[in-house]
């Protein structure tokens, strides 16, 4: 009725969406916690993490507040052949995956299929009718070298959407294009889909 607020109706609930992050290993990944904390701000969205066993290194699962997702955990639950597969649950239960940070040797396996981890794998069965935002993140070096581009355009190619890479002074010391996006560059990004595709992002 007029003049109540949509959140007190109890007639209809709030559907919640399901973001995947996945992550990878470029020191980036110590951005994961606060990356996490940023997409929680979210109305009405839920978040599960899949990480690379390399991508460990760089942050302190202790700070991440959703449940995250390793290899080991894809074998763990797989026991017999009535068991679920963990990259395929973890595909139908997504709406939208970000992979941030993608290091350039996660990048070169999804170029070409490889599908060796449980990240991996999670991509290479994904539904291409959803989103998969990706955030490139290498050494100045490593994104000059030619075949980056190629690859790039491979994974656009398969529907992804690129979040760029930005010049700024990397940990190793060089200076120049291959950081990760900022974290509020990725938010605004998974908040303007969830917005093309009709769904609530009231922070």
């Amino acid at each position: 009725e007029p003049g109540v607020p949509a959140e007190n109706s109890s007639s209809v609930p709030q559907k919640k969406h399901h973001v995947l992050v996945g992550v990878t290993g470029s020191v980036a990944a110590l951005k994961l916690p606060l990356l996490v904390a940023e997409l929680l701000k979210i109305s009405g969205l839920e978040v599960r993490v899949v990480t690379t066993e390399r991508a460990k290194h760089f942050y302190n699962a202790q700070e991440i507040p959703v449940t995250l997702y390793s290899d080991e955990d894809e074998w763990q639950l797989w026991k017999g052949r009535s068991d679920p597969v963990l990259h395929i649950e973890l595909r139908r239960w997504a709406d939208l995956m970000v992979v941030a940070p993608l290091d350039a040797n996660t990048l070169a396996k999804l170029a070409n299929g490889i599908c060796d981890n449980l990240l991996t794998c999670v991509i290479r069965a994904w539904d291409l009718s959803k989103p998969l935002l990706f955030c490139p993140a290498m050494n100045t070096a490593m994104w000059e070298h030619p075949i980056t581009a190629q690859q790039v355009e491979q994974l656009k190619g398969f529907g992804y959407t690129e979040i760029p890479c930005v010049v700024k002074k990397l940990v190793c010391g060089d200076e120049g294009r291959g950081a990760m996006a900022e974290v509020w560059t990725i938010v605004e990004s998974v908040k303007r889909i969830l917005e093309e595709r009709d769904l609530p992002t009231q922070s």
